[in-house]
């Protein structure tokens, strides 16, 4: 069996490792030239990571990973606001839990690809023939014959927007915009080391993690109603982010051109299905659940790794299929709706929000109360791989 993966991100590179494993011959399309480099801290924990270990990737995550011992929010002045310890977040995941920049966690996936699986960058997906015993995919001009073709590139997928329609269609905006880029400054990393360092701010907001090498990683988040992307993020960066103080001006001093940073909506992808005939798609392609409610990652490459379970276990290609979006769309659906419901405390929009978010986040360092906000933070855990 042949499979066509279009995206060399977390969710088709797991995939990739998971197909290739079960004996399938697999090819992987990206359509930039190279790996990418830009992306955020992510906090991967949920089924993703029992996928990770159950795939024996998970004492690279490991390697690769940083320590964080407390969120702290921060005033204009660097003064903390409130806060809470992560000994708390990672007790209410059972301790498994790993701070990990994206494009490390992609990296660590790629190491560990055989060389039977097909990579290729700088590979454009044009075109899709979808037929019910197969599919023909056009790349680069060229056409590539597979039982499966799999959309993993992402929440602009091009895969199921040639497949499955328009993507005003299925992106539910969440009303904001996000960005994210690296910078380096040891000062700024000195005071910040082993914290995620938050901005206790409204409407728009700073995040920064240190990183080795004096370097600092740095997210930014505010509210729009705009879906369009600007055609220079980094101005518009600039300008959203200007009144801000404390470490603000020297984050945005450093800021990046456009082609180096990362920046995109905060939206969710909502499909009534997520196969059409010998076309599927994982990850952020169908199943976004928004930097908002986290563990896209760990959604992306516990799809991956049911897929490749369904696919080896069902009697057919369309079994595996309805089998994999059974068993995983409840958990997506679960995540998406912890992560509308928390829209108004991620970046509050009013002072009384702001205060309530502080007092939630004292009362979260309380016995029994803390796996209760916790679960509003993170949803259920789910149990989904054996």
């Amino acid at each position: 069996m042949k499979a066509v993966i279009c995206g060399a991100g977390i969710g088709g590179l797991a995939l990739a490792q998971c197909l290739d494993a079960i004996g399938w011959d697999v090819v992987v399309l990206e359509r930039p030239p190279g790996p990418r480099t830009q992306g955020y801290m992510i906090d991967f924990f949920g089924p993703g990571f029992d996928a990770a270990e159950a795939m024996g990737v998970l004492p690279r995550l490991h390697e690769v990973g940083y320590v964080v011992t407390e969120m702290t929010y921060r005033d204009e002045e660097g003064r903390r606001r409130s806060g809470l310890g992560f000994d708390q977040f990672a007790k209410a995941v059972d301790g498994r839990l790993i701070s990990i920049m994206r494009p490390d966690l992609e990296r660590s996936l790629r190491e560990y690809l055989s060389d039977r699986v097909d990579l290729r960058y700088g590979a454009a997906l044009t075109g899709v023939e979808n037929h019910p015993d197969g599919v023909r995919v056009t790349v680069n001009g060229d056409t590539l014959e597979a039982d499966l073709l799999v959309g993993a590139d992402g929440i602009h997928s091009t895969v199921r927007g040639l497949v499955f329609g328009e993507e005003r269609d299925f992106l539910r905006h969440l009303g904001f915009h996000t960005a994210a880029w690296i910078f380096t400054d040891p000062e700024v990393r000195a005071e910040v080391a082993g914290q995620l360092t938050l901005t206790d701010t409204m409407t728009r907001q700073l995040g920064f993690y240190a990183l080795r090498g004096d370097q600092v990683a740095v997210f930014a988040v505010h509210r729009t109603d705009d879906r369009t992307l600007p055609a220079d993020p980094r101005e518009r960066v600039l300008q959203e982010y200007a009144s801000l103080g404390w470490l603000a001006p020297r984050a945005l001093a450093a800021c990046p051109p456009a082609a180096q940073m990362y920046y995109d909506q905060v939206a969710q992808v909502e499909l009534p299905q997520w196969s059409r005939d010998r076309v599927t798609l994982i990850g952020d392609a169908c199943q976004a659940v928004s930097v908002v409610a986290g563990q896209g990652a760990s959604l992306a490459i516990a799809g991956a790794y049911i897929l490749a379970d369904r696919l080896s276990a069902e009697p057919s290609i369309e079994s595996a299929l309805a089998e994999y979006e059974r068993v995983l769309r409840p958990v997506v659906a679960e995540k998406q709706e912890v992560g509308r419901k928390g829209v108004r405390w991620f970046v509050p929009e009013a002072r009384w929000q702001l205060l309530a978010r502080r007092a939630a986040l004292h009362l979260a360092r309380l016995p029994l109360l803390d796996r209760y906000v916790m679960a509003a933070v993170a949803g259920k855990q789910s149990a989904i791989i054996a």
